[in-house]
């Protein structure tokens, strides 16, 4: 079986920061790894907003705490961040687009589209998120097979 490619697609003619390419392949490979509740919760700062859904968190432990929830049923999950769209060249304001497969604790499995919006900033060397809100087909979850 191939390996699992966390690279995505930018418009052409749009330079992107090599770094935040690298973060958004870390980032969602991190999404992926059950038990690196910190690692996730490094990819922000301090205090930094995640929206996921209709759920606001901001901070680091109101993040570290979905982060946790966000495992609780799911066995495995597998981002695949198909498409990032810089609001323009040099932009730090991003716009992404994926699908995620979701193997749940309970057997069932479900894939949902996704769509999320992410503010960067450069923490000394490294790129973080001071703002990520995800768009989720909610539906597609509650109809996991």
């Amino acid at each position: 079986m191939a390996q699992h490619s966390y690279a995505s697609s930018y418009p052409s003619g749009i330079d992107v920061d090599s770094g935040i390419k690298h973060f958004f392949e870390d980032f969602y490979k991190t999404s992926d790894t059950p038990d690196v509740h910190d690692s996730y919760a490094d990819a922000f700062t301090a205090n930094a907003t995640l929206i996921m859904a209709s759920r606001k968190h901001v901070g680091r432990e109101e993040i570290l705490a979905l982060r946790r929830s966000m495992w609780e049923k799911v066995s495995s999950r597998l981002h695949t961040p198909v498409k990032i769209f810089p609001f323009g060249a040099g932009s730090k304001e991003l716009m992404l687009y994926g699908t995620v497969d979701y193997l749940l604790k309970d057997g069932r499995k479900a894939k949902v589209d996704w769509a999320a919006k992410a503010n960067m900033v450069k923490d000394g060397e490294k790129w973080k998120m001071e703002f990520y809100q995800v768009y989720l087909d909610t539906a597609a979850q509650q109809n996991a097979k």
